[in-house]
């Protein structure tokens, strides 16, 4: 891929800010007056399905100070992220505190579109939050978000067909094919389309080979030893002949339900599959076992990628204090509680999980905090979009990776993606 130039950045962003003035000019000024009584703080978040139970919990502790309206943004996070760009872009007071995907923080943070979190706020935002998901709040050594929820993915396996679950990406695939040697349900299901499902999978295994994909500061591309051995596993699992023949085409949701029907011994998924295991085939639901994510080598356990939401709290608000107190409120332990255990969304305080309500709504907590205390991030970069999409381009598809070739390229895509900061892709 070519690189973008700087000047070639420079109108990229004008365009983007010229295109989110166009359509959002109306919506600005409607949210420009002086508004009666207390302020409304809109929070712009992804569908969440106990979210407004938490925004009715916290305008009730408001007491009248303030009160918060869900804006429910697109399912889709591509579709979340254009809006909340071109509205930031547009400099428009109507937006107050911000849903960010937790790759998002670093590329608002650096366009200016997101206050930092300081004194009081800064505090509580930290005070018992788990390493991981707040290295993903920071930009630059200060923090631009609270984090509000966070993910892991685990090993969900057939306990009927697999009396120990592998620790290994090797250990799984000789124990599908000895299971296929049986004739047994043996397939290894996971997602290995063109999109984020396939970074997220190849983040993991480069982390977990103690590798990188940029460097400290997240400025150069490295793809060093550790992500040449990624290469090399991804391209052992795509060409082992125990993956499903969906697998260069799988998302999450498809890789789901295949895994639902029975044909799969393994499945590398989010915790959200369990519930709806459990409510789809609920005999099958029986068998199934969870364990920590494989990892590329016998004596080094697995780092797995975390997804989640941070909150922010847009630079274009009127009401930043009250946006900030509405924020703590919205991801404090009793919130997260709410939207863990009737959401399903894992938390990202870690004195939630020892709250006895999580037991029977998260079973496997324990598996999912032990990943969590060790997690690994996505490259943390302003230019996360574009890395994304130039990294998912050339793994795709997994089976003609050449490790040595697919990492000089990726390395070249990469460079180029950075130089592209902050402006729509």
């Amino acid at each position: 891929m070519s690189s973008p130039g700087s000047s070639r950045s420079r109108r990229a962003r004008a365009v983007a800010v010229a295109a989110g003035l166009a359509m959002l000019t109306p919506m600005a000024a409607c949210g420009s007056g002086e508004e009666d009584g207390p302020p409304t703080i809109n929070l712009y978040y992804p569908p969440e399905q106990s979210l407004q139970q938490v925004v009715d919990r916290c305008n009730a502790q408001a007491q009248g100070r303030y009160r918060i309206a869900y804006r429910v943004l697109p399912r889709q996070a591509d579709d979340q992220r254009v809006q909340m760009v071109r509205r930031l872009a547009a400099e428009d007071t109507g937006m107050d505190v911000l849903g960010l995907d937790v790759t998002w923080t670093q590329e608002f943070a650096s366009a200016d579109w997101i206050r930092e979190w300081t004194g009081a706020d800064a505090d509580e935002a930290q005070r018992g939050t788990l390493a991981g998901p707040l290295e993903t709040a920071r930009y630059q050594g200060k923090l631009y978000a609270a984090p509000k929820n966070t993910n892991v993915q685990l090993l969900w396996y057939r306990s009927d067909l697999v009396q120990q679950p592998p620790t290994t990406w090797d250990e799984m695939i000789e124990q599908a094919r000895e299971l296929k040697s049986r004739g047994k349900p043996y397939q290894v299901i996971t997602m290995g389309a063109q999109y984020e499902g396939l970074v997220v999978l190849y983040n993991t295994m480069v982390a977990s080979a103690g590798g990188q994909i940029l460097d400290a500061d997240g400025t150069g591309a490295v793809l060093d030893a550790g992500a040449v051995t990624a290469l090399e596993q991804l391209k052992r699992l795509a060409t082992s002949g125990v993956t499903t023949p969906s697998f260069a085409n799988a998302t999450e949701d498809p890789a789901r339900l295949e895994f639902q029907s029975g044909t799969g011994a393994f499945q590398l998924n989010w915790p959200f599959v369990y519930p709806a295991l459990r409510e789809g085939n609920p005999e099958l639901a029986e068998k199934v076992k969870w364990a920590r994510y494989p990892g590329v080598d016998a004596s080094t356990p697995s780092r797995v990628t975390i997804g989640g939401i941070n909150l922010a709290v847009s630079a274009h608000s009127r009401h930043p204090a009250e946006s900030f107190d509405a924020a703590r409120c919205l991801r404090d332990a009793e919130s997260q509680k709410i939207t863990a255990i009737k959401g399903g969304v894992p938390p990202t305080l870690e004195a939630v999980y020892a709250d006895p309500e999580m037991d029977e709504a998260y079973p496997m907590k324990e598996t999912i905090l032990a990943e969590l205390k060790d997690a690994a991030t996505r490259p943390l970069t302003p230019a996360y979009q574009n890395i994304s999409t130039v990294i998912s381009a050339e793994l795709s598809p997994p089976s003609a990776i050449e490790p040595d070739r697919t990492a000089d390229e990726l390395r070249k895509s990469i460079a180029d993606a950075l130089e592209s900061k902050g402006v729509l892709p």
